[in-house]
């Protein structure tokens, strides 16, 4: 079985994945200690069947991680029906096709401002790293301008996160849990604040709907902080993931150059070729059967959502990358009650991106390789320098 430590693995993970796929559907992880669906349709059973939940367990010791376990009891992410029911419908209409659509022209705008910036750190030093100037600062300046959140703090939003993250890879160092307390407190501390500032006086941003609504003061704190982390780590990995992806299979990149129309597809062909989030736990209410394997109620199963998006059963050709595919169910965004809740501006976010990159700098290259984040769970890159 594989290890998730392992910096060969890390590097390309799917020959792993096929093997486990031809094989069954399910396999046990000891190192993990838990069950693991590598195919599509056992991850699609997983993320669907309603024995299957997110049930969440406090990280231990107690005293220690006050903050962290704060913010995950009060998430929607973390929480079945009936507090996830009514959590996420006082989020959902802030998520809705119509009112996420009116964003497009300013989500457009900040990617070609930031594509701009890219432009310009080329033409001074001669390289410039994509992560820096438009995957991280975009989707974090797009979902604090949703919420309200000042733009100029999302530089510390993004450290913050980063830092919270770590908590769900596998044998994280004390060190690194402790620092995901320290930066869970913070973060939960600075939207407390604007919470509070909110409630005295409302406005017309989706924080005011939190901080005036039904929700309490911890619940609308945690709420933000997801929507905050969720809507920052899966994008911008996408985008680096994405980009990184279509630069190194340059008949995709020149594709997308000689038509930027095709950016919807592409978009959903990089989350499904490189998926950011590859692994999503739910625990066994239940005896359940997936694939044949019996998880005995109280026990856990993820569905391996990289593995799943290489399926040769469900994709034709899944390790080829290809803007063009129409048939693409992918489930880079999950699936069942938990399906995610921003996927629709994530969308556009993507696709702002690539439209600004093709356009502005058609003749985008890698400078060299870029570094690899060492987890497994959230999989992305460390930097990415690129040149025009």
């Amino acid at each position: 079985m594989f290890d998730p430590a392992d910096p060969v693995f890390l590097a390309d993970p799917y020959p792993e994945f096929a093997r486990l796929r031809s094989s069954g559907g399910v396999h046990h992880h000891d190192d993990l200690g838990l069950a693991v669906a590598v195919s599509h349709e056992a991850a699609t059973a997983v993320l669907r069947h309603r024995s299957l939940g997110r049930i969440w367990s406090d990280a231990t010791p107690l005293e220690q991680f006050a903050s962290f376990n704060m913010l995950h009891r009060n998430s929607l992410l973390e929480n079945e029906p009936p507090a996830h029911t009514r959590l996420r419908r006082l989020v959902s209409r802030a998520f809705a096709r119509g009112h996420v659509e009116r964003l497009r022209p300013t989500v457009q705008a900040l990617a070609g401002r930031m594509v701009d910036t890219v432009a310009a750190a080329i033409e001074s030093d001669g390289e410039a790293d994509l992560l820096e100037h438009l995957a991280q600062p975009l989707p974090v300046a797009v979902i604090a301008e949703l919420l309200g959140v000042p733009e100029e703090a999302g530089p510390q939003l993004v450290e913050w996160s980063n830092a919270i993250v770590k908590m769900y890879e596998y044998g994280l160092p004390a060190d690194r849990r402790a620092e995901a307390e320290r930066a869970a407190e913070a973060f939960a501390g600075y939207l407390r604040d604007l919470v509070d500032e909110r409630a005295a006086e409302p406005g017309d941003d989706l924080l005011s709907h939190l901080a005036v609504g039904e929700l309490t003061g911890d619940e609308a704190v945690a709420t933000a902080v997801l929507l905050l982390m969720a809507g920052h780590e899966a994008t911008v990995n996408v985008i680096g993931n994405g980009v990184r992806a279509l630069l190194t299979h340059r008949d995709q990149w020149d594709l997308l150059v000689a038509d930027p129309d095709l950016a919807p597809t592409a978009t959903e062909e990089l989350i499904r070729f490189d998926s950011p989030l590859q692994l999503f736990e739910r625990t066994a209410t239940a005896d359940v059967e997936i694939a044949g394997v019996t998880v005995p109620e109280g026990a856990k199963i993820a569905a391996l959502l990289g593995a799943a998006a290489r399926d040769p059963e469900v994709f034709d050709e899944p390790d080829t990358l290809d803007i063009t595919r129409e048939k693409n169910p992918h489930l880079g965004f999950g699936g069942g009650i938990h399906y995610c809740l921003g996927a629709p501006l994530a969308r556009i976010e993507i696709a702002a991106a690539l439209e600004a990159l093709v356009t502005r700098l058609p003749g985008l290259r890698l400078v060299r390789e870029p570094r690899r984040r060492a987890e497994f769970v959230i999989r992305g890159l460390r930097d990415f320098p690129v040149s025009g």
